[in-house]
């Protein structure tokens, strides 16, 4: 499970990965992104450029919006076959640029988590696999948001939990997940 997350870069550094998207010329760093909180995501509408979405997915045909908090990670493993993800899956991914995220590991016979900082050796930005959607609110607001895949851990992150997202290190990688089919426009 992905829960928090950093993104302290400049825009230089994302560039330098991700040379094919365009980034905002300028945003905070910030140290503990959280569901709920904007974060910046690469959708696949086209345009090749990061804009900022809400973490937590409503689905388009969603009625409430407070599913959002449910919908922060999608299990890899099912998201072709889940209601809030099949489409996503099919028509709407994206990246969400990172350089870190928090895990908690649980010590025995303790109730605090010793909290653990998880990042590339080289310190570079990577991007965690997404999806992404726009649900349209009574009052004509367009919300897009987006939610987290997340897969079983590989052996560096076994050990602290039983989940970890989908991470891409960008170039090509980074490109072949956006480019899924989309939708046909009328």
């Amino acid at each position: 499970m992905c829960g928090r997350f950093t993104l302290t870069v400049d825009t230089a550094d994302l560039q330098d990965v991700f040379g094919d998207f365009t980034f905002p010329t300028q945003f905070a760093p910030r140290y503990n992104i959280a569901p709920s909180q904007p974060v910046l995501a690469i959708p696949n509408d086209g345009k090749n450029k990061a804009d900022f979405f809400l973490w937590g997915l409503i689905p388009s045909w969603s009625k409430d919006p407070a599913i959002a908090h449910k919908l922060i990670n999608a299990r890899g493993e099912t998201i072709a076959e889940k209601p809030s993800f099949r489409g996503g899956f099919k028509y709407k991914r994206c990246l969400i640029p990172a350089d870190g995220f928090y895990e908690w590991k649980v010590q025995a016979g303790q109730k605090a988590k010793t909290p653990y900082f998880i990042h590339m050796k080289d310190r570079k930005p990577f991007a965690f696999a997404g999806l992404w959607d726009e649900w349209h609110s009574p009052d004509g607001a367009t919300l897009r948001t987006c939610t987290i895949i997340t897969t079983s851990p590989n052996e560096l992150m076994a050990d602290l939990h039983n989940r970890m997202p989908v991470i891409w290190t960008g170039g090509i990688l980074a490109t072949g997940w956006t480019q899924c089919h989309r939708r046909p426009t009328s």
